[in-house]
């Protein structure tokens, strides 16, 4: 089925009305389809079927603890890059033996955490944070599962905000340096190398640069493994892009046939991280029209929502579809779609084709991934509602926030 899709024109979230759901718990909300995130995930994992393998969603796409749960349920593992993270996927249900601990900062209380926790692998991006490791497994009386994050210096053809392969990026370790911290690794006497791993980007809508990767990781792996270190594991990130206006990334079985037929006759566990692809397309944010503003060179459909909600449109320029949830009403003008934050930077969508008018219903798609858990309180701003529509039902998932929530923990000076 398709998750959101117009009937009698109005648009639905699967079987419900979406004026339903504002009505019920008001705007801006973002509400997900419980069928379209069980179906990405299946899609994505039987890809893979006759291959060992792990799918690890990436948590901080969108971390509300119903979707951690329902893909725990579905036999996911997980990739975090937080303390934080990795609380709320035990607190979701989550199998620490299926989580990998990516990211280049992790700090002693965090290595504590999830060493205590027993994760499946630490994906350490530098001689310095190995050490650390080494000695925090050692003082907890501990070996920590390791895999070197490497970054193989290939364009991912993305926004460079998000492109992470590349020599000048900030994570993992340079391939021609690989080599030699695998050896020091194997040399610790509290680390078990275990591991390989390599992401370089997000929105990734071609499949060259995962293969040219896979190629430089794979040479990696053969060097490694001839002087002794076995890699039991191959973790090839993330990133597949998803349809945001008319790209076209690749279908999940195209992808993985590729990634399989790079492999050959290998036997690793193959780890894969996908976030965007499995959550994007399975969320909208849905805003209510305040006011209209005609002037001389643009108008202005100034909304509920606004950048501390969506911060995408605002901090990638990203494109998002918008359309009124019902149609017709009035005359069709284009718009700038814009919140109540006081930025210039506060839009939506620039020159937005809408036939609408004040009280009505506006749907900004593909919000699944990078929405709420990027949203923020600038202005005071309370987050908004999350919910989750199970086929003629839905859930309150994250009630909204209260302005007394935003300061509860200020103190004002008593002199």
């Amino acid at each position: 089925m398709t998750a959101f899709e117009f009937r009698n024109g109005e648009l639905h979230a699967e079987e419900l009305p979406l004026s339903q759901i504002a009505a019920r718990f008001s705007t801006p909300t973002y509400v997900y389809s419980r069928a379209a995130l069980t179906t990405a995930f299946r899609n994505f994992d039987a890809g893979f079927n006759g291959t060992d393998h792990l799918v690890c969603y990436s948590v901080k796409a969108n971390s509300n603890l119903a979707i951690l749960n329902l893909f725990a349920r579905l036999g996911a593992g997980f990739d975090i890059v937080s303390g934080g993270e990795l609380a709320r996927v035990i607190a979701a249900g989550g199998d620490p033996g299926k989580i990998v601990f990516s990211g280049l900062g992790k700090t002693a209380a965090e290595m504590q955490q999830a060493l205590q926790a027993g994760i499946f692998c630490f994906n350490v991006e530098s001689a310095p944070e190995l050490e650390r490791l080494n000695r925090v497994a050692g003082e907890m009386g501990k070996r920590a599962p390791v895999s070197l994050r490497v970054n193989p210096d290939v364009d991912a053809k993305t926004h460079p905000y998000i492109s992470t392969g590349l020599k000048n990026n900030k994570f993992g370790v340079a391939c021609e340096d690989a080599f030699v911290l695998y050896q020091r690794a194997a040399a610790l006497s509290h680390i078990d190398v275990c591991g390989i791993d390599c992401h370089i980007g997000s929105q990734l809508t071609e499949l060259s640069p995962f293969l040219d990767a896979l190629d430089r990781v794979l040479a990696l792996v053969d060097q490694v493994e001839a002087a002794g270190i076995t890699i039991h594991h191959l973790d090839i990130g993330g990133g597949i892009g998803i349809r945001y206006a008319d790209e076209t990334p690749p279908e999940f079985t195209d992808y993985a046939a590729a990634i399989r037929a790079k492999l050959g006759n290998r036997k690793f566990k193959l780890v894969m991280e996908p976030g965007r692809a499995l959550v994007g397309n399975a969320g909208l944010l849905l805003t209510t029209v305040e006011y209209l503003k005609h002037g001389e060179t643009r108008n202005f459909a100034i909304v509920d929502a606004a950048m501390n909600d969506l911060m995408r449109p605002a901090l990638y320029d990203a494109f998002h579809e918008i359309c009124a949830v019902k149609n017709g009403g009035a005359n069709e003008q284009i718009y700038e779609v814009v919140g109540p934050v006081c930025e210039s930077g506060d839009f939506l969508g620039h020159d937005r084709p809408l036939a609408i008018q004040p009280g009505d219903l506006l749907a900004i798609f593909s919000a699944g991934a990078y929405g709420m858990s990027m949203s923020s309180n600038y202005n005071t701003r309370p987050r908004a509602a999350e919910v989750m529509v199970d086929g003629g039902n839905a859930h309150e998932i994250r009630a909204r926030e209260t302005v007394p929530q935003l300061y509860s923990g200020e103190k004002i000076l008593t002199d």
